[in-house]
């Protein structure tokens, strides 16, 4: 299914060598009593059918997942509800992501894209180039560890290097890292805002203000604290950080 999603990629940036492939998304076929039989290709049918998985591999096989999570659990650390809001989150993680995968586009391009666009390689040739440098970004972005879990699952023999796990292998574990990786950071986020609120709710208690919500009184200190640090750059440095980026 892998190949598919890449294939799609390609044919989109490149209709009119599609077209020149003689991709036709109806057939017709002449009766002798002079009616016509009209049949979708195949070639169609699988490739619109591999679209519904183009979401959750920009979500699951980028850093997608772990920006979203980390800015999830920042909001929550807070104090703030629905500000900013889920649209805001996912545009933000969106452009990130964007952001962070570029060279690996890029690599993508130069060794697939551009030589299958010359028609120096073949489609499943393009697709095998296409795949070497995303999952060579995953394998660093995944502990080991997860790695021989899901191969144990899917009843491989030890591998002698992490490049020799199957796409299929690569994925469950990238996805489990990049959690376990989000959360790290996102407990890292939540210390601060935590100590906040412990800080105020002693204050409030010591003062025999029962009635009063400490998260009420606390909020405006930890909005004002994650401005004088700056925190909406700290947080996306670290992130970009994290995958390798900026040394």
């Amino acid at each position: 299914m892998i190949k598919w999603i890449i294939l799609i990629a390609l044919f989109t940036l490149s209709p009119s060598l599609s077209a020149e492939q003689g991709l036709q998304a109806l057939t017709v076929t002449t009766n002798a009593d002079g009616t016509q039989d009209y049949s979708v290709s195949l070639q169609v049918l699988a490739i619109m059918t591999a679209l519904s998985f183009i979401p959750a591999a920009v979500i699951m096989m980028t850093s997608f997942t772990r920006i979203i999570v980390v800015l999830a659990i920042l909001r929550q650390a807070i104090g703030l509800q629905s500000t900013p809001s889920n649209q805001v989150l996912v545009g933000m993680s969106v452009f990130m992501s964007i952001f962070i995968m570029a060279p690996i586009y890029q690599q993508i391009h130069e060794a697939a894209i551009d030589p299958y666009l010359k028609e120096e390689l073949t489609s499943i040739q393009a697709l095998e180039k296409a795949k070497d440098p995303l999952k060579t970004f995953m394998l660093r972005q995944t502990r080991i560890s997860d790695l021989e879990t899901f191969a144990q699952i899917a009843g491989l023999e030890k591998l002698d290097k992490p490049e020799d796990a199957p796409f299929i292998v690569v994925i469950p574990a990238f996805i489990t890292s990049e959690l376990q990786t989000a959360f790290i950071i996102g407990f890292m986020f939540f210390i601060p805002f935590l100590i906040v609120d412990l800080v105020v709710a002693s204050v409030l208690m010591a003062m025999g203000m029962m009635m009063l919500s400490p998260m009420i009184v606390s909020l405006p200190f930890k909005i004002m604290l994650f401005v004088l640090v700056d925190g909406w750059s700290l947080v996306m440095g670290t992130l970009a950080k994290s995958f390798g980026l900026g040394g």
